[in-house]
């Protein structure tokens, strides 16, 4: 009768959530963070880990989270998918990880965030862009706190097309693997609908980490373009922007660089005025309703002062993550009446969590996909300056370029109308 009774009570707490809601507080929580450490990629990836230990030493002296100190455990995404994948399993299942940051690589977040589903875990996509890691995929325990391609492509198109509105010939050269072909898929896309007359009169894709561009700049000056487009990034990024200027490329084709300011302090010194930039979010330390707001300029002068550079866009995407992460366990605890929260309550209370990293406030929607405004503008010197500065900022609202909850983005790109292009929100912010 006693093991009855116990059962019954066992089978009411768990029906009523008491029993599968409690959980044990840790005296430390660790956090798993997968970020490149090793190859090309290290130029976002160490950024990125430089940023997690800043902000988690500072967030721990200031007493933690509900008094727990977090403890970060990085994944080299060098290795490769596999044993990334191998690595990500052992720290769930060996360690004890509740929490994963994962990943940089488009497609080593298609390969864990399905695992993460089956792991139990909640797994924050901090950095990758692909549209197709949580599209009509309802996860309960994936979340992306920053945008996605889409939202970063058709942003630059509506840039381009308010400084330059009447250009009618456009080429690409991009990475030859899924960003490169996929983000110049969504701009493509865009431009057809908002500018249908523009043709485009070359695409090229050299191989990813490619040493020499020649035979495609000697293309694009015989081709003569209005308009060349570049969404590479890290080493590939830098050598174009390199042999470009050095070939004098711009002299007769406008550049558009969507992912430029992560390379900014790299190559600037050779690119011309006028070149568009852009910044994978609204991420830049000298962002003009950002840089002096006291939280941004601390964090930028802190990181300053510990890397000897300047942050760039994976540090204020490893910002989003884990002030994401804290936000979503201090709501799920204040739910909880004080107690520490189950995994499964901390995933839920990502979803429709508004919060803020070091610039505008991004939400995450019903569909764990984050909302986040888009910064570009033009390259400009300032006062003899070597390095030049993004001016002549917009900042484009998320929803504006964000692909709605349920539909598919490759059709509602198609949607978009000229009319877009007249909205007020799409206004000039100074330098």
């Amino acid at each position: 009768m006693t093991k009855l009774r116990m059962a019954a009570l066992l089978a009411a707490g768990l029906a009523f959530g008491g029993i599968a809601q409690a959980a044990t507080k840790p005296a430390e929580m660790k956090v798993g963070i997968s970020t490149y450490t090793s190859g090309s990629a290290s130029v976002f990836g160490v950024p990125g880990k430089e940023a997690a230990e800043l902000w988690i030493e500072q967030f721990n002296a200031a007493g933690g989270l509900d008094g727990v100190k977090l403890t970060p455990v990085f994944i080299d995404e060098g290795m490769g998918s596999d044993k990334v994948l191998t690595e990500y399993r052992r720290l769930v299942q060996e360690q004890g990880v509740n929490v994963m940051l994962s990943a940089i690589s488009s497609g080593n977040c298609n390969v864990v965030a399905p695992v993460a589903e089956d792991l139990k875990v909640l797994n924050i996509l901090w950095d990758c862009g692909t549209e197709k890691a949580l599209e009509n995929k309802n996860y309960q325990y994936v979340v992306r706190t920053q945008a996605n391609a889409v939202s970063e492509m058709v942003a630059t198109v509506l840039y381009l097309l308010k400084v330059n509105p009447d250009f009618k010939t456009i080429a690409v050269v991009n990475q030859d693997y899924a960003w490169g072909r996929d983000s110049w898929e969504i701009f493509r896309t865009t431009l057809q609908a908002l500018k249908p007359d523009v043709r485009v009169v070359a695409e090229m894709f050299p191989k990813f980490g490619a040493p020499d561009f020649s035979t495609e700049i000697t293309r694009l000056q015989a081709l003569r373009p209005d308009v060349i487009l570049n969404t590479s990034w890290g080493g590939d990024l830098d050598t174009f922007a390199r042999q470009a200027s050095q070939r004098g490329l711009a002299r007769n084709s406008l550049l558009v660089l969507p992912l430029l300011e992560s390379s900014l302090d790299r190559v600037g010194a050779v690119l011309p005025d006028g070149v568009i930039a852009g910044a994978r979010g609204d991420h830049y330390y000298l962002h003009p309703t950002y840089k002096d707001d006291p939280k941004h300029q601390a964090f930028v002068e802190a990181f300053q002062a510990r890397t000897k550079t300047n942050p760039i866009y994976p540090v204020y995407h490893m910002v989003q993550a884990l002030e994401g992460m804290v936000a979503a366990y201090e709501k799920a605890i204040a739910d909880n009446n004080g107690e520490w929260p189950e995994v499964e309550q901390v995933a839920a209370a990502m979803k429709g969590l508004e919060f803020r990293g070091l610039t505008s406030p991004v939400r995450i929607r019903e569909d764990g996909q984050g909302l986040e405004d888009q910064l570009l503008g033009t390259l400009k010197r300032h006062d003899g300056e070597t390095i030049p500065r993004i001016d002549n900022v917009m900042v484009i609202p998320a929803d504006m370029v964000t692909t709605p909850v349920g539909e598919v983005s490759a059709e509602w790109i198609k949607t978009l109308t000229p009319d877009i292009l007249e909205s007020e929100r799409l206004t000039f912010i100074s330098q």
